[in-house]
């Protein structure tokens, strides 16, 4: 048997930490459906606001426009409402009445 030409590295003590606690609460963004918005928009604001890959974006889309209302993503307080804001003002500016709502998470 031979000796290896190279040994494995191991993570360092500090890369081996647990993760830190979050203090503050999450919050809970929903969309809710309406009647004319169109799911092509629903699916950007989702892609470009709220940083969703495509297919999660579709899906998420198709569980709004099925059921009314829908889960799109925990984050603290101020970041769920800054991205609801920016999800409101884009589709107002194109004339949509697309609405999202903040809940405190359980």
């Amino acid at each position: 048997m031979t000796a290896p030409t190279h040994y494995p590295t191991f993570p360092q003590q500090s890369e081996l930490a647990e993760p830190k606690k979050r203090t503050s609460p999450l919050f809970r963004v929903i969309c809710h459906d309406d009647p004319s918005t169109t799911m092509d928009f629903v699916v950007g604001v989702l892609c470009v606001v709220f940083r969703m890959p495509e297919p999660r974006a579709v899906e998420r889309m198709l569980c709004v426009h099925r059921t009314g209302a829908a889960l799109i993503g925990c984050y603290p307080k101020s970041l769920a409402e800054r991205r609801v804001q920016r999800a409101t003002a884009i589709a107002r500016a194109n004339s949509y009445p697309l609405t999202f709502t903040v809940e405190e998470d359980d």
